[in-house]
């Protein structure tokens, strides 16, 4: 990125990368939880929050059959979770309208289309000034230049990248890859290839600063920033069709999910369209008392998730939130498992 104010910058080209196939990570392909085995999974979770997954997989299947719409946001620990399989699966079934996270969900899912591989070990690489600095990382960066070229939005250029071998071609080109095309080998396991396949808007809303392809010589802060910004659009779009109702899950995004939302429900209300009677539902592994969500004191007024996605939201919307506790290796299949018996 070109500088030209009083201070100095740190200059990326200094930076040392390795092939990603030499990195070690905690998760691999046989981790990944396999939609065709969700009846061998045993469910260890309580009748209260079993409850609550029936109800919400009901309020979604309804949703769905009035043709409302039905927003997905996850943090990056579903991917890591080995839980893709399920939501790709559900993508294709046409039960989510749109699917959205931050940067690192984005990460990790390529991870996993790239090399079937994901999670590098970081204080194994963090020690030797390793950490994040795989190559490969370009290919994010340089799919994003394309995409703020050709001024798409940030899940759409990532999708692409993955799906379209004239747009791969030409991020090899930014990277001067001459004679080396860019290979995925395994494609069909990405929620961003999913989505393009199947015309649903992933929509990624990233920081500056906060991902490993920030680390790189061909990160481009007005690429990222901009393919982002149209994602911001894209889902803002999606909550202003919220009027006659819908639903809003949040998965494991403590900040990013609930603030995105709640920027776009004003922008959606802004113009005449408010959102009503929506369902909410949040799921995460902290304790929900929602008593504490008035005392500046407690640790829970923090928690914007809780706060916000399940409470404040629906009341504000005449709706109605579910907080659904517990490990997402457990309550995220049974929701899956719910859903398709509704189907």
């Amino acid at each position: 990125m070109e500088y030209k104010g009083r201070y100095k910058i740190f200059d990326p080209g200094q930076i040392v990368t390795y092939p990603v196939s030499e990195r070690s990570n905690k998760v691999k392909l046989g981790d990944l939880i396999d939609p065709d085995n969700i009846n061998e999974i045993t469910f260890n979770v309580s009748k209260d929050v079993e409850d609550k997954i029936t109800l919400l997989a009901r309020e979604i299947v309804s949703a769905r059959e009035k043709n409302r719409p039905v927003v997905f946001f996850t943090g990056a620990h579903l991917i890591k979770n080995g839980l893709s399989g399920l939501l790709g699966d559900l993508i294709k079934r046409d039960l989510f309208t749109i699917i959205s996270g931050h940067a690192a969900t984005s990460i990790h899912d390529f991870e996993l289309a790239l090399i079937g591989e994901t999670s590098e070990y970081v204080p194994q690489a963090l020690e030797k000034g390793q950490f994040g600095m795989a190559f490969e990382f370009n290919y994010l960066n340089a799919a994003l230049i394309l995409g703020n070229r050709y001024k798409l939005g940030y899940g759409e250029a990532i999708g692409r990248m993955i799906c379209d071998e004239f747009f791969r071609n030409e991020v090899a080109d930014i990277l001067g890859l001459e004679n080396k095309p860019i290979e995925f080998k395994h494609p069909e396991i990405s929620i961003q290839s999913i989505c393009y396949k199947n015309k649903v808007p992933m929509t990624i809303h990233a920081g500056i600063g906060t991902d490993v392809l920030d680390q790189h010589v061909y990160f481009d802060g007005q690429a990222k920033g901009g393919c982002s910004g149209r994602d911001f659009l894209i889902y803002a779009n999606e909550i202003s069709k919220l009027t006659e109702g819908g639903v809003i899950l949040n998965v494991g995004s403590a900040v990013t999910g609930p603030e995105v939302f709640l920027k776009a429900a004003s922008m959606a209300g802004n113009i005449g369209h408010i959102p009503n009677k929506i369902i909410t539902a949040n799921f995460d592994l902290r304790p929900y008392n929602p008593e504490n969500f008035t005392d500046e004191n407690t640790v829970g007024y923090y928690y914007r998730d809780q706060k916000s996605i399940v409470t404040r939201v629906p009341q504000a919307y005449g709706g109605k939130g579910y907080y659904i506790g517990g490990n997402q290796k457990q309550t995220v299949p049974l929701f899956y498992k719910k859903l398709l018996e509704l189907l």
